[in-house]
């Protein structure tokens, strides 16, 4: 493996579409997942709170149940509900680890983890792994894409359009990432299950590049956000955008980003503008600044 600043990131985002086809085929993992019809909550921290939004509004959308999404510290205990998913590369977060610790024989919890050597195995009731989207740089990106798709087959989505769409992403080398890693300020946007997506995207660029980054439900961009749109700056929209959109932003000056393609992969997309931004600034992705692989809190 080559020293090179990012070099174990884009080796992780470029295997992506093999990791998301490996993560569609796993039928058993997949149905020990929470039945249809079962309330639940899913949780996580940072990048694996996201993909929760995400996750959430994919299955009570398709009708499996409601679904609601917590990052682990703000979880609300008075709830009842019949399984909490866990979503987390590590399986070493504090918060995490803390909330199963409270809910353990009370509710049921289903881990999916990277790392099936963590501490998180031994305190879940069901152990869902994907050691093989593990990651070594800090910044996560095919852990968490890995997740989303095996949690989008669970549902009965046929997810071989968004593997073909990131392999496709991947192969473009005449693609505008050059122009797209020069934006002044980036605004991430998405509405239903690509909000979460936009959430990510942001954080993925703020982490990798320090730039400076937002995330905004589509509709609501225009309540006030839509103030920073401004020549050189770039607004993203993840999926369909709201009818005007395109033309109230261009009318800023600012750059309009949409792609017709799967959501999922256009944060792929993101990824490799977030790695290249981070190069050519002269800044490391896999050891970026103040972060760890996973947050453990002193006592």
């Amino acid at each position: 493996m080559t020293n090179a600043a990012g070099a174990h990131m884009r080796a992780e985002l470029t295997s992506q579409p093999q990791t998301w086809a490996r993560a569609a085929a796993m039928r058993t993992e997949q149905a020990q997942l929470p039945a249809s019809g079962a309330r639940i909550a899913v949780v996580g921290c940072g990048t694996s709170w996201f993909m929760a939004q995400s996750y959430a509004a994919l299955r009570e959308g398709a009708g499996h149940g409601e679904t609601d999404a917590f990052t682990a510290s703000e979880f609300p205990f008075g709830r009842d509900y019949d399984a909490v998913v866990a979503l987390t590369r590590s399986g070493t977060t504090t918060e995490v680890l803390e909330l199963t610790e409270r809910l353990k024989g009370r509710t049921p919890i289903i881990a999916v983890l990277g790392d099936d050597s963590s501490p998180l195995v031994d305190l879940a009731d069901t152990v869902i792994a994907l050691p093989f989207a593990d990651e070594q740089s800090v910044v996560q990106t095919r852990f968490a894409t890995t997740a989303l798709t095996l949690f989008r087959a669970s549902l009965g989505e046929d997810v071989t359009a968004a593997i073909a769409d990131a392999q496709a992403v991947l192969d473009d080398q005449a693609s505008d990432d050059v122009s797209l890693t020069e934006a002044e300020q980036y605004s991430f946007l998405g509405m239903g299950w690509t909000f979460g997506l936009a959430n990510e995207a942001a954080l993925k660029m703020r982490e990798s590049s320090q730039s400076w980054t937002e995330s905004y439900s589509s509709m609501e961009y225009r309540h006030g956000p839509i103030a920073i749109a401004a020549p050189g700056r770039i607004t993203w929209q993840f999926g369909t955008a709201p009818g005007g959109l395109q033309a109230q932003v261009e009318a800023t000056g600012a750059r309009f980003v949409q792609h017709p393609i799967d959501p999922l992969a256009e944060l792929v997309r993101v990824h490799r503008v977030a790695l290249d931004r981070a190069v050519a600034r002269g800044l490391d992705p896999d050891l970026p600044r103040n972060l760890t692989r996973s947050v453990i809190l002193d006592d």
